[in-house]
This record gives C-alpha cells, sequence and structure tokens, in this order.
C-alpha cells in the first residue's frame, strides 16, 4: 500500500503559525522557536520544557520504524443533523480538511515500533479539535477489529476536546461503540497501551483513552472530562494548581505513568516486546 499523501507531503503547516512562517511562539514561557529545529526537537520548547501540540504526520514519523498502512482512511463524515449555526458543518468540515490535510480527528493504521508490528491510531486536534464524532468511532472500532483479526497489540494516541457537538447523540454513541471493540478485542488477550496527549478530555476520557491495559501520559498533558472552571463553578471551590495534569493523575493513581516525549518511542518498543507475535488466538 502506498504512504498517504498526508504523510508524504508532512501534512499542513501547523495552525499556530502561518504557511511561511519561520518561527513559534512557545504556548507556556513565550519565547520565540526556530521552526526547524522545533521540529527537530519533537515540538519540544528548549528553554522550558514545554510539549507543543503535534500533527498526527510528525507522531508516525517519531514513532513508526519506517511505512505506515492507513486503515478506513476513504471514511469521512457527513451531515446528520443538518446543523447550521454561523456556518454549516459541511463548511466548517471542508475548512478543516484544506487547513489541516486530513480529513478526520484521528487516522489509524499499522506499522512497526521498534520492529514490533502494530496497530496504531492518532488523534489531531488540528481537525474539530480532535472531537469525537462517528468517523472517529467508526476508525477506533475498525482499529481494534483489525488488530483482533491480526493478533496485533494497539497503541492510541488521544487528543480531543470531547464529542463533536454537530452529531449530537450519533457522536455520544461511539463511546459505547469504541468500548465494545476493545473489549472484543480484549478478549483474545492482546495488549492496549493508551498514550494520552494534551489534551485529552470529554467523551474520549470517558471511553477508550482509559480502558487500556497500560495508560501512559505526555509530561504535563491536560486530562480531564469536564473543563476546570465548570467543576469550580459546581463545586464552588478553588481547584489545586496542577489539578488535571498528567502528573496529578499520576499521583492520585489513575495513570501508569507520565513520559517526556523523547523518551516515547523507546518506551513503547520496550512494552510491546512483551507481546510475542502471534501470540494471541484470533476468534
Amino acid at each position: 500500500m502506498p504512504i498517504p499523501d498526508w504523510l508524504r507531503l508532512g501534512g499542513a503547516p501547523s495552525p499556530q503559525s502561518g504557511d511561511s512562517s519561520l518561527w513559534e511562539r512557545c504556548s507556556k514561557c513565550g519565547e520565540m522557536l526556530y521552526r526547524k529545529d522545533l521540529e527537530k526537537n519533537l515540538w519540544v520548547c528548549g528553554r522550558c520544557g514545554h510539549h507543543l501540540r503535534m500533527r498526527a504526520s510528525d507522531r508516525v514519523r517519531m514513532l513508526l520504524d519506517g511505512e505506515f498502512h492507513e486503515i478506513g482512511e476513504r471514511i469521512e463524515s457527513s451531515d446528520p443533523l443538518g446543523w447550521v449555526d454561523k456556518r454549516s458543518y459541511p463548511a466548517k468540515l471542508e475548512a478543516d480538511r484544506e487547513r489541516s490535510g486530513l480529513n478526520e480527528a484521528i487516522v489509524v493504521g499499522t506499522g512497526t515500533i521498534e520492529g514490533n508490528p502494530t496497530a496504531l491510531g492518532i488523534m489531531d486536534f488540528s481537525f474539530r479539535g480532535g472531537t469525537m464524532g462517528s468517523v472517529v468511532g467508526e476508525r477506533v472500532a475498525r482499529l481494534f477489529e483489525h488488530a483482533r483479526r491480526h493478533r496485533l497489540p494497539v497503541v492510541l494516541l488521544t487528543a480531543s476536546g470531547g464529542a463533536r457537538m454537530e452529531e449530537g447523540m450519533l457522536a455520544l454513541m461511539q463511546m459505547a461503540k469504541s468500548s465494545v471493540a476493545i473489549r472484543r478485542f480484549a478478549e483474545v488477550g492482546s495488549l492496549y497501551i493508551a498514550v494520552l496527549t494534551d489534551p485529552t478530555t470529554g467523551g474520549v476520557s470517558a471511553s477508550f483513552a482509559f480502558q487500556a491495559d497500560v495508560v501512559i501520559a505526555e509530561s504535563k498533558a491536560s486530562i480531564g472530562f469536564a473543563g476546570r472552571r465548570v467543576i469550580e463553578q459546581t463545586l464552588r471551590q478553588r481547584l489545586p494548581e496542577n489539578f488535571q495534569t498528567a502528573e496529578f493523575l499520576l499521583e492520585k493513581g489513575q495513570i501508569d505513568m507520565v513520559v517526556r516525549r523523547h523518551e516515547l518511542r523507546a518506551l513503547l518498543g520496550r512494552l510491546l516486546e512483551y507481546v510475542p507475535p502471534g501470540s494471541a488466538a484470533p476468534s
């Protein structure tokens, strides 16, 4: 299968800067960073160590040994509710396709990580804020079904603002759909690793993000369900400054480890070595 155009061409420029910009401002410390150096440093600020958001194409190149073979790449969103506010839903989707170079908020497929055959899913916040609609749910389900049939472990990187409001209940149903696919996958005894990146919230955090055998989070990633302001207004109390950070969740025992981006590929390679090829029986 040929390498997808969005990966071969490197995807569209990051939404934080213009096409011709040579510089990127760190959203944490405000430092102006030379884009070419930033790309070489895996989009980690050289001054404060802040992990900037990464595009799916950059993630694929960072993690995989070679080619990436997509699954379900032709599935695209429709407009089931005829949603219109300031712009119609199809117009929003088209704008995001042009800006991001993707046709949805997740790409899924297969490749090898440190020599280990793996089913890989990567969410991209640049497409509709990584929101989960029917296509995201379908691709997640197909990823796990493919991994179940071919006895592959799954690595899934999350980055999401929650369920996609323009699809209403159909978007919320994807929580159940993805959960069923994960349950079927788990029955054959293979390994599922979730990597939570900034941000992982809403319906994604309430479903497949925390259903993994091993839950990893990138350093300082924002992780939760409802937003901080919503919780504070509901409880009528001030929350800790590090609330909903990866480190806070590790301290409370909700995730297994926090990792810096430069260490992620090697860590995944070590974890995947615990799954001998073909060890899980198909069903």
